[in-house]
Order: C-alpha cells, then sequence, then structure tokens
C-alpha cells in the first residue's frame, strides 16, 4: 500500500508513456504560416524556427489502448542550417508513417507501393493514422517527454495485431487512376431552341389591364 508520508516509491512522471510502446496514432499538424513552394512546402503547414530550422509541429494523438485520446508533440524536420541530416531524418520519418498507414513494407519496390510513398503536398498527412513507437526525450528544459520518432510498418510481428484485420494491403485510393475524357458540351446551333409559342389575340371587349388596375 501506498504511503503518503514517504514518496521514494512514487513514479518519478507518471505521466510519460513507457518507451517502447508500440500504439496507433493520428497526426495533427500545428500550422506555422511558413511555405516554400520550391520545396514543395505550401499550404501553410510548415513553421520556420529562429535558428532558419523549418519543420512541420507534429501533434499525435494515441487512437486505442490504455493511453487513448493522450497527446504527443514532435517535430518532423524539413531543414537545418547546420546540414542535410535533420531533413534527411524527417523524409525517413514520413516514408515510414505512409509505409505505415496504407500497409506497404519498406522493402516493396512496386509501382504500386511507390505510388502509396507519393502526396500531393503536406496536406495529405493531416489525419493520417499509423502504428508509431513511442520513445522518451527531453524538451527545451530538459524535462523529460514524450517522443514519436518512428512508424511500425507490416515488417514488423506486431503490425498485422495492432492495425487490424485489414492491415497489409494499401486501399484502392491510392492505386493509379485512369484518366476519363469529356467533351466539352457543343455549343447551341440555330434552331436548338425552343419555338416561340404564338400568342392568342385577346377577345373583343375584353379588359386588357392587369387586375390590380382595374
Amino acid at each position: 500500500m501506498a504511503s503518503w508520508n514517504d514518496y521514494n516509491d512514487a513514479s518519478q512522471n507518471p505521466n510519460l508513456i513507457p518507451k517502447g510502446t508500440i500504439a496507433k496514432v493520428r497526426l495533427t499538424i500545428r500550422p506555422g504560416g511558413f511555405d516554400d513552394p520550391s520545396q514543395g512546402w505550401t499550404g501553410g503547414y510548415a513553421t520556420r524556427g529562429s535558428t532558419g530550422a523549418v519543420y512541420l509541429n507534429g501533434e499525435f494523438t494515441v487512437l486505442e489502448g490504455p493511453y487513448a485520446k493522450r497527446k504527443i508533440f514532435t517535430l518532423v524536420g524539413l531543414y537545418s542550417p547546420k546540414g542535410p541530416d535533420w531533413g534527411n531524418m524527417g523524409r525517413s520519418f514520413v516514408r515510414g508513417m505512409l509505409n505505415s498507414a496504407r500497409g506497404i513494407s519498406d522493402k516493396d519496390a512496386s509501382p504500386q507501393a511507390q505510388a502509396a510513398r507519393r502526396i500531393g503536398g503536406f496536406a495529405d498527412l493531416e489525419g493520417l493514422e499509423f502504428l508509431a513507437k513511442i520513445d522518451t526525450g527531453t524538451d527545451a528544459n530538459g524535462e523529460p517527454k514524450n517522443e514519436i520518432r518512428m512508424a511500425v510498418t507490416p515488417d514488423h510481428r506486431a503490425y498485422a495485431t495492432a492495425m487490424g484485420p485489414h492491415a497489409g494491403a494499401p486501399g484502392p485510393a491510392y492505386a493509379p487512376q485512369a484518366q476519363t475524357y469529356a467533351p466539352p458540351p457543343a455549343a447551341p446551333t440555330q434552331g436548338a431552341f425552343p419555338a416561340a409559342v404564338p400568342r392568342t389575340p385577346p377577345a373583343a371587349g375584353a379588359d386588357n389591364r392587369p387586375a390590380w388596375a382595374r
């Protein structure tokens, strides 16, 4: 039984999710308003920090299990003035998220898998649900906090159980869509409009004024 006089056996930070926990999460991007169309960064999703680093400010909500509704905040690197490492880590993380969300093995190089790893913009990542491995790190004050740095893909033995019975194959939304052509409507030609209806002349002696003027 816990003692309310001795706190030596109390947890150091009960708010932390244990490191290594695997959980299904949903990504929400907190927009920072920074765009660079030459990089494909549009829609105001990216954030530019005071050091010049650019990132996505990710809010990951746990969807199921004992930690459901808990939120984890992690930055997804896009660019750092110190070098390409942070951006490469961010690209690798996004690749993992797409693989996990769309049921693609990281080793799959088929055309369908390659199409599933492409996005039209950061808006396609908004609301993405995938399997994450939860880690621990430190915040700006050196305090411990949860982070997500890795997505769990179908290559992991826990993937099928955690993602449900439909895990392992991308849905039809990621298959290449056939392009169809619909010709524009033809311009109306002479005689295409209905003929005017002939007016019947009024009877002799009839009052043709509107009712309100009689």
